[in-house]
């Protein structure tokens, strides 16, 4: 398939470029000396109705980044209670010597609300259940195959947890799911998690909530303007910020580049895909 021209919008990983240039001819938009709007990263900013009428298929990368995803999440959670980075730097700033460090608060036990129960918000459940959790979501339908109870809106959820996981995706319909009176039944003693998007969220009512202390403390992967994060967050030590790593392990990036090869190939040869959205 080397006459198959394929391009990509944006850098990705080194390995992937590696495979699609040994397969097609690939051409990388930005290294062409013309500005481009087509840097999309991301499912959720794809326009998908203009692909259905233009007949662009779309294919997503589902499943193989549910384990990191899923790990992460509870990685925040546990971090963002127990204070691990704060802990890391009162001890790097040789304030041990002086006193120990304040007390912080478990995991294990506490109830959990889950915004979205697919396939990552799933494997948090299950994780979170191993730490002896008591599980509840909400999602646009109740899952008669889950055995977790089930809130027909985000605010009771809320209201009924201790830590709060957003794991839904992206949509007109969810974005700010996570509004002020979420954010306030989740109250000052709640912690929120969120691996999903950062626009589930909304961000200044969230800040506004970390700063004034209606908000217990939050653990973040994602923001509404990455790179940019609140100024305010960054001052606060209940707070633990990751720059959208979710995915981001060796070992995923590859099995999602070479699922990302396999599609291509499957297009080229007529073959139905493996994983297409449309």
């Amino acid at each position: 398939m080397e006459n198959v021209g394929v391009m990509m919008t944006t850098p990705m990983s080194a390995y992937l470029e590696q495979q699609l240039q040994q397969r097609f001819t690939l051409f990388k938009l930005w290294e062409s000396s013309q500005s481009s709007p087509l840097t999309a990263s991301a499912l959720d900013k794809i326009d998908l109705e203009k692909c259905r009428e233009r007949g662009i298929r779309v294919t997503n990368t589902p499943d193989v980044l549910t384990e990191d995803v899923s790990d992460l999440a509870i990685g925040l959670a546990l971090a963002t209670l127990r204070k691990i980075c704060a802990c890391h730097a009162f001890v790097t700033a040789g304030s041990w010597k002086n006193g120990d460090f304040q007390l912080t608060t478990k995991f294990s036990g506490k109830s959990i609300g889950i915004l979205g129960l697919g396939r990552i918000g799933s494997a948090i459940a299950k994780r979170a259940e191993a730490f002896g959790c008591t599980i509840s979501y909400h999602s646009r339908t109740k899952r008669q195959t889950a055995n977790y109870r089930y809130y027909s809106n985000a605010v009771d959820l809320a209201a009924n947890c201790q830590i709060l996981f957003v794991a839904c995706s992206l949509t007109n319909e969810t974005q700010h799911i996570v509004n002020r009176e979420v954010i306030n039944a989740l109250g000052p003693q709640g912690v929120l998690v969120n691996i999903g998007r950062g626009a589930l969220v909304d961000e200044h009512g969230l800040v506004s909530a970390l700063c004034e202390g209606r908000l217990g403390g939050a653990g973040l992967d994602v923001f509404e303007n990455e790179p940019d994060v609140p100024e305010p967050l960054l001052e606060l030590e209940n707070v633990v910020l990751l720059p959208h790593v979710g995915t981001d392990t060796v070992e995923t990036s590859m099995t999602m580049a070479d699922l990302v090869v396999a599609n291509l190939e499957c297009h080229f040869l007529g073959k139905p895909l493996l994983t297409p959205v449309i």
